[in-house]
């Protein structure tokens, strides 16, 4: 039978080829060379993995230890400047490729919490983190806000299955049952709110929109 270890880092190796496919694709719509392509997948693939491992003491990091995710990040890279090099309507594969990445690590970073004997909120909270590090810090390189702070349910969606993680631990479920149901669960969210767009409240006025509503602005000395 397959042990807890092995199966998470299945998830990881699993999160990090899908997260690493979304930042190589990204990379090649804002024209970075292939060298600049390579390190956008790495990054991508393998920040939230650090990130997590860091936070929990799992020093040093599996991601800079194990040479199986440098070699999947640069595989995802290097397939994807092959294919799709040139091509520019990728927004559909990128966001869907995110939203699997997102599944993978949110599952892995909660499972590995658990393990680690943290709380279960704490563990749920890490599992997001582990989901969105990647993604972040990919949008930061190539001059984006981060989808976690403007995307549909991104956030959300990590949060809810990691949490259905714990929630299974927590009840003794098998731990591939649990992986699987909130592996599901976070990209079903994903995936419904980029089709339906689906998203939390936003505001719906602009601070220069604000400023010229609130006429007693008017008033006040410059």
């Amino acid at each position: 039978m397959i042990t807890i270890e092995t199966f998470v880092r299945f998830l990881d190796l699993g999160g990090t080829f899908v997260f690493a496919l979304s930042g190589a694709v990204a990379a090649v719509n804002r024209r970075l060379d292939v060298f600049g392509i390579l390190v956008l997948a790495f990054v991508t693939g393998n920040v939230g993995g650090i990130t997590r491992d860091l936070l929990i003491g799992a020093v040093p990091p599996a991601a800079l230890t194990d040479s199986l995710y440098l070699l999947v990040s640069v595989v995802a890279g290097l397939v994807t400047f092959s294919w799709y090099a040139g091509v520019d309507r990728l927004r559909t594969p990128v966001l869907l490729f995110d939203a699997a990445g997102l599944s993978f690590f949110a599952i892995a970073g909660a499972q590995k919490a658990v393990e680690f004997g943290l709380s279960p909120v704490s563990a749920a909270l890490l599992g997001m983190l582990t989901g969105i590090g990647g993604g972040m810090l990919r949008d930061v390189l190539i001059a984006e806000i981060p989808q976690v702070l403007r995307s549909d349910l991104y956030a959300v969606a990590a949060l809810a299955g990691a949490s259905t993680v714990v929630i299974g631990n927590m009840a003794g479920l098998p731990y591939g049952v649990s992986a699987v149901a909130g592996g599901v669960l976070c990209f079903g969210l994903r995936f419904m709110a980029i089709r339906h767009r689906w998203h939390l409240p936003t505001a719906h006025l602009s601070a220069n929109a604000r400023a010229e509503a609130d006429p007693s602005n008017d008033e006040k000395p410059h």
